[in-house]
């Protein structure tokens, strides 16, 4: 039985509001009741027949740029139909609607525009910001995903062309987590773009002019953020693929005053370390013995290293211990004491030229990671330069020299922006090297054993996270609630039954991952006193969640 839709529009403008049309899908008393008779062919169909065609023509389009665009159209045309579709797909859909096609979608947004979803906070549009969130306001939004639009995935500025990332990724939220995509806002602030390019292209949509920088850019931050809180006091505050520069400014400024965190450090940390202890425990180490070089030395890059010194600390290093065992290298290498114009959060890493005395070096002012795996001698390299094929087959044959099951996260995304394949990776270690990359790969077959990939994807952990934050109004999203959904996503990597298993599950029990997630994130909220709801049971917890769980069905 389907249930009749609670609106008071009617006619062609029902068909045209996505969160009710239901298209073929209207019975007989529902055309009647909603003046749709005659708008709709005859034959009413079940959502599992819209589906099936849905699908068919899925399955019809000639590249991945097109599968996405198409499912944008469902998406903009039906949403129910939209997220059955693509949770009865979730293995094949997840890499269209985001990462790796997602930065297809963004490349091309000024030219593939249709139909426009979610908020646009422009800067020359300053003055009618709450006019505009309160638009809004009628909702109930929980989670808003923003963005400037400065550094999305691997492909840099896109300006408004953010907006399309903030879209796949609250799509995300509903898939994996079930959260009411009704609940859910995407906002690009527009503060103009870099992008000469985009600059140059008659068909961009945005601010044309160069990014806002310094007291004017942060004030239009600021003034963002304290009108959402105005009209969305509880809601919880994604940050999404701001700049270098940016990004950690803005979580420092704001985590500890509302709840609010930054998926590209914290979610990306938080997935990164459950694949990495993950393969700890499949040759039994622990982290707080491991020897950890970083190729790239951004907010990713310190985000994961910041989170796994807290967890060497919480296992008994000091924290002095565990910085020395972490080596960062950015665009001018090894990061040094010396260098100018090394940011605050970068700092804690770099190395005084003491640490490099018998190194016997050529250039000392520039360090190269061959220089550095060949000294240093890591049991872990990670990789977020988006440098393709920085991982050469010297520098990693160098790694297995003195460490004979290296683990090696080559995270950079979409695929050209990886710093090594997995079958490279597994060729030049003769299937000895434990992986996770940030983009999907097929599996790999080495002396006849099926390899499964595991990718770096923090879908894996923020849908999970955000179900739990939103089911106990936590006010605040703190570091031990990052690290129980990371040991929560631990448990169940198939490597722990499997040594050949993948380091990370598959999408194929995403909503089963995404709730025991909650159920954690939430449990730690309440035992740090960051939540608001009291719950005496962990039965009532879990069934906090469930209700927040939205199936997709009429």
């Amino acid at each position: 039985m389907t249930t009749i839709p609670k609106t008071n529009i009617s006619g062609q403008a029902l068909l045209n509001d996505s969160r009710f049309n239901k298209g073929s899908a209207f019975t007989s008393t529902e055309r009647e009741l909603f003046n749709l008779t005659g708008l709709l062919p005859t034959r009413v169909e079940t959502i599992e027949e819209q589906c099936a065609r849905c699908y068919q023509e899925f399955k019809r389009q000639p590249t991945l740029l097109d599968k996405n665009i198409y499912l944008t159209n469902i998406l903009n045309q039906n949403e129910i139909l939209f997220y059955k579709l693509a949770y009865d797909h979730v293995t094949e859909m997840l890499p269209i609607i985001y990462t790796p096609v997602v930065s297809e979608a963004v490349e091309h947004f000024n030219h593939i525009f249709q139909r426009p979803r979610g908020l646009f906070l422009s800067y020359p549009e300053r003055d009618s910001m709450e006019e505009v969130l309160r638009r809004y306001d009628h909702a109930n939004i929980d989670i808003i995903i923003i963005t400037d639009g400065e550094r999305i995935l691997g492909i840099g500025d896109h300006g408004v062309g953010g907006i399309s990332l903030c879209i796949g990724k609250l799509a995300l939220y509903t898939l994996c987590a079930g959260i009411h995509p009704s609940r859910t806002l995407p906002i690009c602030i527009d503060i103009g773009t870099n992008n000469k390019t985009l600059l140059n292209d008659p068909l961009y949509l945005g601010w044309r002019h160069e990014r806002l920088t310094g007291q004017k850019y942060d004030h239009f931050i600021d003034q963002c953020v304290i009108t959402i809180k105005k009209i969305f006091p509880d809601v919880l505050l994604h940050w999404e693929d701001f700049g270098r520069d940016t990004a950690r400014k803005h979580l420092d400024r704001y985590q500890n005053t509302m709840c609010t965190f930054n998926d590209d450090m914290q979610g990306t940390a938080a997935v990164a370390f459950s694949a990495i202890e993950s393969a700890l425990q499949t040759i039994h180490q622990d982290i707080t013995q491991q020897c950890i070089v970083f190729f790239g030395a951004g907010t990713a890059a310190t985000g994961i290293a910041d989170f796994i010194v807290k967890i060497m600390v919480k296992r008994g290093l000091s924290l002095e211990a565990a910085q020395a065992r972490i080596w960062l290298l950015g665009r001018r290498g090894l990061l040094m004491q010396d260098m100018d114009n090394l940011m605050d959060f970068q700092k804690p890493y770099a190395k005084s030229k003491n640490a490099m005395a018998e190194w016997k070096l050529k250039n000392v002012s520039h360090v190269d990671l061959f220089e550095v795996v060949r000294h240093v001698k890591p049991t872990i390299l990670v990789g977020c330069s988006t440098v393709k094929g920085a991982f050469t087959e010297t520098i990693i044959k160098t790694m297995v020299k003195y460490t004979p099951r290296p683990i090696i996260l080559a995270l950079s995304n979409p695929h050209s922006k990886t710093e090594a394949t997995p079958h490279d990776l597994l060729n030049w270690t003769n299937g000895k090297a434990l992986i996770a990359t940030g983009s999907p790969f097929p599996d790999e077959i080495i002396s006849g054993k099926k390899t499964p990939i595991a990718q770096c994807n923090n879908l894996f952990i923020f849908p999970g996270l955000g179900l739990g934050v939103i089911s106990v109004k936590a006010k605040r999203i703190t570091h031990d609630m990052f690290a129980a959904a990371s040991r929560t996503l631990t448990k169940h990597s198939p490597a722990q039954q499997d040594v050949y298993g993948s380091l990370l599950p598959d999408l194929t029990h995403i909503r089963e991952i995404c709730f025991d997630i909650a159920v954690a994130v939430a449990e730690q909220a309440i035992a740090e006193g960051v939540a608001f709801a009291p719950f005496a049971h962990r039965t009532d917890i879990k069934k906090a969640i469930l209700a927040n769980m939205w199936e997709p069905n009429y």
